[in-house]
């Protein structure tokens, strides 16, 4: 009998195995990260066992997800080697890729460069970062006691494109409130580059260049948490670090403080609860000085880093301290971009951080326990924005928090209750483009699909599927 040709691909295979990936898992992992339906479960056996090449950026997908889990960098040709029709041009890198030189302007100014050389059509794939990668991105906080913030320099003359700039932050904040971060997401990131030309271009007074800084960090941050809310963690960091050493040099502190935060809640809710505590604690105490709707903000994205580590009396007890702080509020000394938190946003905040720590106390067996977080939760739940009519502001809170609601009313049992809020969900997926709200829709048809002989269930889930197959991937 005549043997039949080894077709394995064994350098893909050995590679899922040190991830601990079999095809299926592997699969849904891609389809988690990139989209539901971007990947066949079965075609990754077609790929390991028989030496099928998929088609472009499934290889750079593929090496993006083996990435995360090793924790080094895999490239498409590692996969499939010596297979040009496997490779797309995609490069994948680390989000603190170049991010690890002295915290001075002319290390910002090579930051900018990268970018700009990155161009609008940017063909990097970032991998995010934790642990001792992300410590070193972010180590002059974590290592220092920095001093205060600068004093603002003298006015800087009349600027139109430099009030033109400044001009477009709010207006961008509020269309990212309504349409979630996937709208408008790559329109922001041009208009971080945009600032990177105009300070690379030089020739500004030390006020005007601090101007551009400010600008520069703003948009950062906001591309950043667009970035995240898209699920795009690798880009969002980048935008973060790069968001941070532009506040740096300005004397930005309040904004320091802002993306540190950013980064603590980003990290916890990938499950990565010692870097979420570790950035929180930094934010905290860059924020000292800010007005007290800054301190007020960062301790909430603390009180959900102490939620997602288990921690539930630290959280409840940074959500009580943070209530107190926004009391104290000096509406004259906020920042523009603080526009939005009000004491019951807090209150909502907390709400899902405990929703999120009643789930867990569950999950470990803590049913009783669980149960009472989850009555605490929704009760804050209930006071926010879930019920908001479709045709007022802030609709992707709305989504997000209803969202939560919904998976804590389905972790509680209150089935009737879960498919009430999540109709009220449905109509907003319409308008808001907010990948990290529809993972948590995702989560919550997954664990409804097992109670379909309630009633209310059986009736909802085909709406609720038919709405997430309609989201663009």
């Amino acid at each position: 009998m005549v043997s039949r040709p080894d077709r394995t691909n064994h350098a893909l295979a050995t590679l899922m195995a040190e991830a601990g990936l079999t095809p299926r898992t592997l699969a849904r992992e891609i389809n988690r990260l990139f989209g539901a339906g971007t990947l066949a479960e079965t075609a990754p056996y077609h790929w390991r066992d028989a030496g099928g090449v998929p088609r472009p950026p499934l290889p750079a997908l593929t090496a993006y997800v083996l990435s995360r889990r090793l924790g080094r960098i895999v490239t498409a040709g590692d996969l499939w080697h010596g297979r040009p029709d496997a490779v797309d041009g995609t490069l994948v890198m680390t989000a603190s890729t170049g991010m690890d030189g002295p915290w001075t302007r002319a290390s910002t100014m090579l930051v900018a460069e990268d970018w700009l050389l990155g161009g609008l059509v940017d063909r990097r794939m970032f991998l995010s970062v934790s642990g001792a990668a992300l410590a070193q991105a972010v180590n002059i906080y974590l290592d220092t006691q920095l001093p205060a913030g600068t004093a603002p320099p003298a006015a800087a003359p009349d600027d139109p494109l430099v009030e033109q700039i400044e001009a477009s932050v709010p207006r961008l904040q509020l269309l990212d409130d309504e349409r979630g971060g996937a709208a408008g997401l790559g329109y922001v990131g041009a208009q971080v580059r945009a600032v990177l030309l105009v300070l690379r271009d030089g020739g500004h007074t030390d006020a005007t260049t601090r101007r551009l800084l400010v600008a520069l960090a703003d948009l950062a941050q906001l591309a950043g948490w667009k970035a995240f809310d898209a699920d795009q963690h690798g880009l969002a960091q980048r935008y973060f670090f790069t968001g941070l050493r532009a506040a740096h040099d300005a004397g930005y502190r309040s904004m320091e403080a802002h993306i540190l935060a950013d980064l603590s809640f980003q990290a916890a809710s990938l499950g990565d609860a010692d870097d979420g505590l570790r950035l929180g604690i930094a934010a905290r105490r860059i924020a000292g000085r800010s007005a007290a709707s800054v301190q007020a903000s960062v301790l909430s994205r603390l009180a959900y880093a102490h939620a997602a580590a288990g921690r539930v009396n630290d959280c409840e007890r940074t959500w009580t301290e943070s209530r107190d702080r926004l009391a104290a509020r000096q509406p004259d000394r906020d920042p523009e971009w603080m526009y939005y938190l009000t004491p019951n946003h807090l209150d909502c905040q907390a709400g899902y951080a405990i929703i999120l720590a009643g789930r867990q106390t569950i999950a470990n067996g803590r049913g009783s326990d669980g149960r009472a977080l989850l009555r605490k939760g929704e009760a804050l739940l209930r006071t926010g924005a879930y019920a908001r009519r479709p045709d007022v502001p802030y609709q992707r809170r709305a989504l997000y928090e209803g969202a939560w609601l919904a998976l804590g009313y389905t972790a509680h049992g209150k089935l009737d209750d879960a498919c009430a809020v999540t109709r009220m969900a449905l109509p907003r997926l319409e308008q808001v483009r907010s990948p990290r709200s529809t993972a948590l829709l995702n989560t919550l048809a997954q664990e409804l699909r097992r109670r379909k002989r309630h009633q209310a269930v059986a009736d909802l889930l085909p709406d609720l599927e038919n709405a997430l197959a309609r989201q663009p991937t």
